[in-house]
């Protein structure tokens, strides 16, 4: 069952993915901000846990669990070493997903060519 959940839970954040770019004139990047942002704030209410609980990885690998993952960080730092921890916190969780992307992106623009 939790893999059903996995694909709906997944299949729900891209369908509204994609009713937000075929409906609105907002960019890729605006939608992704808004899913991290959507994200972040159902983790500051306790509901975003309640999806991965729910849903198990899938709910983890949307960008919606970035927010999650960020606000979820700095919370918990926050509470051991006050604003400074809200403050650093944040990387906590994601520093490796940051740090992979960053990699990757650099070796793949040394390997190809951008079209004009």
């Amino acid at each position: 069952m939790i893999y059903l959940n996995s694909f709906l839970f997944c299949g729900i954040v891209c369908l509204i993915g994609e009713i937000i770019l075929d409906n609105t004139k907002l960019t890729a990047g605006h939608v992704t901000s808004i899913f991290v942002v959507v994200g972040a704030f159902l983790d500051i209410f306790g509901i975003y846990d309640k999806f991965i609980l729910w849903a198990g990885a899938g709910a983890c690998v949307p960008i919606t669990s970035f927010g999650h993952s960020l606000i979820h960080g700095a919370l918990a730092k926050a509470s051991n070493e006050g604003l400074i921890g809200l403050m650093l916190g944040m990387f906590d969780l994601t520093a490796t997903g940051i740090t992979a992307a960053i990699v990757i992106s650099f070796i793949l623009a040394m390997i190809f060519n951008p079209k004009d």
